[in-house]
């Protein structure tokens, strides 16, 4: 107990580190107890970062704030207009496509499956092969069970989305025109001895705007260029592997090797071991290498580099707890949980004599 005691009084002693760390404290339960009640207000304060950027930008060049949060706020709107009639309706179309040439891709693929032990005789059997399509066949009842009760909870997730639909642009708009007299609000209730905590947001607050706008520019950039190569390549369903290719930005290093095996997939159901499915694999490799090697280096230059290992940590543990929006604000997370530690104060402790020394005050006493 006198250890545990000694370590709490070393770094809580501090009136700076109890307020930052029931900060952090208090914003972990209510992210935990009632984010599904405040996923709206979430949604809208993380598009209301986003445009924040753009609002500043339009306000130094002399246009007032009210004008510059009408004219983002109407760009947005017509952006959303075009995802939902335009963008939505031919993924939805793609997606039906795909559902219904399943069959065929399974029969390829069973008769694919029953020319093995004629060719590798040596290490495919009959046995082998049966069993194979046995577990296909109840994965893709499963598969199948799994859509119809998608499609029954779609209903209520209908009802759901036109509530978001109607709620987060109307809090954007709001948290973006009321943004000073909002912040004033907050920090009147806040303790008046939050420099810790200052100093940690003022970090925090620079990496998450650099990140988050810099990922979101990722996501279309990648995505756009990902369909128009598909496109051109006459690959089917471009949309729908563009759109993949373009979210999977949102988990790194994993997001990508999950996205190549439908790629493989669809491009191998359509041309078979053929120069075009190299070229489709080849090409989208090529996006994969720019994409991280010269477009992550550009967009995302001033973000604090974690570790591999770290960002992965961090992906599983954030999108273990807060789903989607955990998965793509891991790297902000794991930020600021490095920002705290770096601001964390230490106390240096104390010099311990060298051994020489204590032995010769020892020896030296009569």
């Amino acid at each position: 107990m006198n250890i545990v005691r000694q370590w709490f009084r070393r770094h809580f002693s501090d009136p700076q580190v109890v307020i930052l760390a029931l900060f952090l404290v208090a914003g972990f339960l209510v992210v935990a107890t009632m984010g599904d009640m405040l996923a709206p207000l979430l949604a809208g304060v993380v598009i209301a970062y986003l445009l924040e950027g753009v609002v500043q930008w339009l306000e130094r060049r002399s246009l007032g704030r009210t004008p510059a949060v009408l004219l983002v706020f109407l760009t947005f709107v017509f952006f959303l207009l075009f995802l939902i009639f335009g963008l939505v309706p031919r993924l939805s179309s793609q997606i039906t496509q795909l559902v219904q040439q399943l069959p065929e891709m399974v029969a390829k693929w069973q008769e694919s499956l029953l020319q093995l032990p004629e060719r590798y005789p040596g290490f495919v059997s009959d046995e082998q092969v049966r069993q194979l399509m046995a577990a296909l066949r109840t994965e893709l009842g499963a598969f199948g069970q799994k859509v119809l009760s998608l499609s029954v909870a779609s209903l209520f997730g209908l009802i759901t989305l036109l509530v978001y639909l109607v709620l987060v642009p109307v809090l954007v708009f709001f948290l973006l025109k009321d943004k000073r007299r909002i912040l004033g609000w907050i920090t009147q209730h806040l303790p008046r001895e939050r420099a810790l905590a200052t100093e940690v947001w003022r970090e925090v607050d620079v990496q998450i705007g650099n990140y988050v706008r810099g990922k979101v520019w990722e996501i279309f950039i990648v995505g756009g260029a990902s369909y128009l190569t598909f496109k051109l390549m006459g690959l089917q369903y471009a949309v729908l592997l563009g759109t993949l290719v373009g979210l999977s930005v949102i988990v790194p290093y994993i997001g990508a090797a999950v996205v190549t095996l439908p790629v493989a997939v669809i491009a191998y159901f359509q041309w078979g071991w053929s120069a075009d499915f190299a070229w489709v694999l080849f090409a989208y490799g090529l996006i994969q290498a720019l994409d991280g090697n010269v477009l992550v280096p550009l967009l995302f230059s001033e973000v604090v580099n974690l570790h591999p290992v770290a960002i992965i940590v961090a992906v599983l543990v954030f999108g273990g707890l807060w789903g989607f929006w955990g998965v793509f604000f891991a790297i902000p997370l794991a930020t600021l949980v490095q920002a705290v530690l770096r601001a964390w104060p230490r106390r240096e402790s104390e010099p311990v004599p060298a051994a020489s020394e204590a032995l010769g005050g020892e020896v030296g006493q009569p």
